[in-house]
This record gives C-alpha cells, structure tokens and sequence, in this order.
C-alpha cells in the first residue's frame, strides 16, 4: 500500500506540471491534469460513439496518456525539436512495484504505438481537448489561436473526432451556459 500511496502522491504531481505550449499562444495556463481530465471526458464521449471499440480501455489510455510528465514535464512541440524526454524509462520507474504498473505500461505502450482502434480514439481525444482551448482562447479574442487550429484538425484520424471538431468551431464556447434569447439575463430570475 505504501507504493500506491508514493504513485498517488506522484500523480498529484500532475496538478503542479505546467502544459507548456500556451507560453507561444500568449495566453492561458494550464496544468497536465487539466488537459488529462477533459481528455478523458473526451474519450468517453468519443468511445461511446464508437460502438465498434473497448470504450473502457479508451479511457483507461486516455486517463495515463500523460503520466510520465510527472516526471519528465511537458515538452511542447519546440521543446521537441531540440530535447527528447526518456517516457519509457519514466513510466518503467513510475510503474515498478504497482500492483497495475504492467498495466498501465501496456496502455500506455499501445497508446504511443497507435496501431490499435482504441489508441486512435485516445489520441483523438488528446488533440481535440487541445482544439477545444483554441476556440476558448479564439472567442474571447486571441487572434493567434486561429493559426494553430488547421494544425490541430490535421492531427486528427478518426471521422467521427473530424465530426466534432467542426461542431466545436461552429460553436461558441460559452453558448452552453449563455442565453442570449433569455428574459433572465435582464431581471436574474426576479420579478
């Protein structure tokens, strides 16, 4: 129980990991487990549409996809021009001795791979949690975040991940809570 309880405390590290790509945009922050948590809402959405796949193994992908930057930290794509990160032997370390570390070594083994349906989906989902930030930064006037979407589609494999993105940039990203159309924007609900 004490590993498990170390692994825990390392996953933490997640919550303090900085995603280090938004330095260029010049605007947001963001923590490697917040990207790991809407990439996992992704994921599921994305596997329940696509009835032909392990919907839980998506997920399982998608919750690790980026464990080993508790260790090594997030390189965006300049870092990766230059540096190269050992994730492999990151995630050996991080795993030795967990009960599910051979596991979670194997999703995260076929995740990199992407050779199997599941991966795809899982990568899917982490580029389109990315795709979703830019229309974010994009509605509330980062004009530099239109630069990077056509990026972002590209990395993208599955129809059903393309279907969606166009529906986010169709979309504004505060029309989920916002009704224009709605009296209770002038009175807040009182009379």
């Amino acid at each position: 129980m004490d590993r498990i309880a170390d692994f825990l405390f390392e996953a933490g590290m997640l919550k303090r990991t900085p995603r280090t790509g938004w330095q260029f945009l010049g605007s947001g922050t963001e923590s490697v487990a917040e990207h790991t948590f809407r990439t996992a809402i992704i994921a599921f959405a994305l596997a329940r549409l696509s009835p032909q796949v392990d919907a839980d193994r998506v997920l399982r992908m998608a919750l690790i996809h980026d464990l080993p930057e508790a260790r090594t930290g997030d390189l965006n794509y300049m870092n990766q021009k230059y540096v190269r990160a050992d994730e492999e032997a990151a995630m050996a370390d991080l795993t030795r001795g967990l009960p599910f570390g051979e596991e979670m070594a194997e999703l995260l083994a076929e995740f990199r791979a992407q050779q199997t349906p599941e991966a795809v989906l899982a990568k899917d989902a982490d580029h389109l949690e990315m795709l979703l930030q830019l229309k974010e930064h994009l509605d509330v006037g980062n004009r530099n975040a239109e630069e990077w979407i056509p990026f972002s589609l590209r990395r993208l494999k599955t129809d059903v991940a393309r279907d969606l993105a166009q529906r986010i940039l169709q979309r504004d990203s505060s029309a989920w809570w916002f009704d224009k159309d709605s009296e209770w924007w002038v009175s807040g609900g009182k009379t």
